[in-house]
C-alpha cells in the first residue's frame, strides 16, 4: 500500500493554509453581503469544515480504493455525489443553527450552484491531486520491487558463474591427485593439503563481495601452488604489486590464471611463466594476465575460453560496462586485461 497522502506534512501544512484562507474569505464576502458577524462566522466555518472533510473524505477514500478501469468516470461520479451530499448536510446545518427567517434560506437557495461548483470544484481537485500521489508512489514502489528483483537476479547469476568453476578446477586436481596417489605418494599428500585450504579459503570468500588486492593474490598463489604440483617444472609464476588499497571483487583471477595455464602449457612444450601484474591508473586497478603461446599452432581466439567469458560477465553485472576485459597479443605472448574502477 502507498504511504498516506494525509501524513505528509508538506500537504497538511498546503491544506491548512487553504482552509484559513477560503474560510476567511467566504467570511469577508458575507460581511460585505451585509450580513451579520455570527451568520457570516457559522455559514464560512461551517461550509468550509464540512467541504474540508469531504476533500479528505476522498484522499482517505482513493488511498485504498481506486479501479483500473473507467478511473476518471469513477472520479466524476464519486467527486458529484460527495458534492451534493455536503451541499444537503451543509444546508441541514446551517438553516437549524441560523434563525435568520427567510432572507436567509433565500440567499442560501440562490447561492446553491454557486456553493456547488465551488464545492465540486475543489473535491475534484483534492481527488486529482490524491490519484497523482497514489499513482507515484505505486509506481516508485513498482520500480523498487523490479529493482530489487533485478539485484536478486544478478546476485545469483554472479553466485552461479562463480560455482560455475569450481567443478572443473576440483576434476581437474582430483585427476592431478589420482595419477600421483600410487607414483608420488608425498606429492599426492601435499596437493591435497594445498587443495584444502584453497576449498576453505573459497568457501569463507564466497560471504563476501569484495577483498583487497593483497588478499586476492595471497588465495591466488594456493592455486597456483596447486597447479605447480600438477605440472612440476614446466610451470611458474611471477606476481607483482605496484598497488596499494585496491579492492577487487573476489575470486575474479582464479579463472583468468587457470585460462592462462591451460592456454600456454597445452599449446607449448617447453617451460611456461605465467605473469600477473597489477597497477593502478586514473582511479582504476588495472591486472594484466600475461601466458606465452605458440602463434603457429594456435590461434588466440582459442585463449579466450569460458574463463575470461565468465569473469567478462561478472564485471559487465557489477559495473555494467563490456570494455572492462579485454585480450591481445604481442609477438608470442597472450595479454588478458582486466579493469576494476575503484570507488
Amino acid at each position: 500500500m502507498a504511504s498516506s497522502l494525509l501524513h505528509t506534512t508538506r500537504f497538511r501544512v498546503a491544506f491548512g493554509a487553504w482552509w484559513w484562507t477560503w474560510t476567511t474569505l467566504h467570511f469577508v464576502v458575507l460581511q460585505k453581503g451585509g450580513y451579520s458577524v455570527p451568520v457570516s462566522f457559522f455559514d464560512s466555518v461551517i461550509s468550509n469544515t464540512l467541504l474540508g472533510c469531504a476533500g479528505l473524505l476522498v484522499t482517505l477514500t482513493l488511498q485504498y480504493y481506486l479501479p483500473s478501469q473507467n478511473k476518471y468516470t469513477y472520479l466524476l461520479a464519486f467527486c458529484t455525489v460527495l458534492t451534493l451530499l455536503w451541499l444537503a448536510v451543509t444546508r441541514t446545518l446551517l438553516l437549524s443553527l441560523l434563525e435568520e427567517g427567510n432572507e436567509y434560506k433565500y440567499f442560501f437557495s440562490q447561492s446553491l450552484v454557486i456553493r456547488g461548483a465551488t464545492g465540486f470544484l475543489v473535491i475534484g481537485c483534492m481527488a486529482l491531486i490524491s490519484v497523482l500521489w497514489y499513482t507515484l508512489q505505486d509506481q516508485k514502489e513498482a520500480d523498487k520491487r523490479r529493482t530489487e528483483a533485478d539485484a536478486l537476479a544478478k546476485e545469483a547469476e554472479l553466485n552461479n558463474l562463480r560455482q560455475q568453476l569450481q567443478p572443473h578446477f576440483l576434476f581437474n586436481s582430483l585427476n592431478s591427485i589420482n595419477a600421483l596417489v600410487v607414483s608420488q605418494p608425498q606429492k599426492a599428500r601435499t596437493m591435497i593439503q594445498q587443495l584444502s585450504e584453497f576449498l576453505r579459503g573459497t568457501l569463507k570468500k564466497d560471504q563476501k563481495a569484495w577483498i583487497p588486492l593483497e588478499e586476492e593474490l595471497q588465495h591466488l598463489q594456493l592455486y597456483l601452488e596447486i597447479e605447480k604440483v600438477r605440472f612440476g617444472h614446466r610451470l611458474s609464476a611471477l606476481v607483482k604489486n605496484e598497488t596499494e588499497g585496491t579492492r577487487m571483487p573476489v575470486m575474479l583471477l582464479q579463472p583468468v590464471v587457470e585460462n592462462a595455464i591451460k592456454f600456454g602449457l597445452y599449446d607449448t612444450t617447453g617451460d611456461i611463466t605465467i605473469s600477473i601484474e597489477a597497477r593502478r591508473a586514473e582511479g582504476q586497478l588495472i591486472i594484466q594476465v600475461k601466458n606465452p603461446f605458440d602463434p603457429e599452432t594456435s590461434s588466440p581466439k582459442k585463449g579466450a575460453g569460458f574463463g575470461l567469458s565468465s569473469v567478462q560477465r561478472r564485471l559487465y553485472l557489477l559495473f555494467a560496462r563490456a570494455d572492462l576485459l579485454q585480450t591481445s597479443t604481442n609477438e608470442n605472448l597472450f595479454i588478458t586485461t582486466i579493469k576494476i574502477p575503484q570507488s
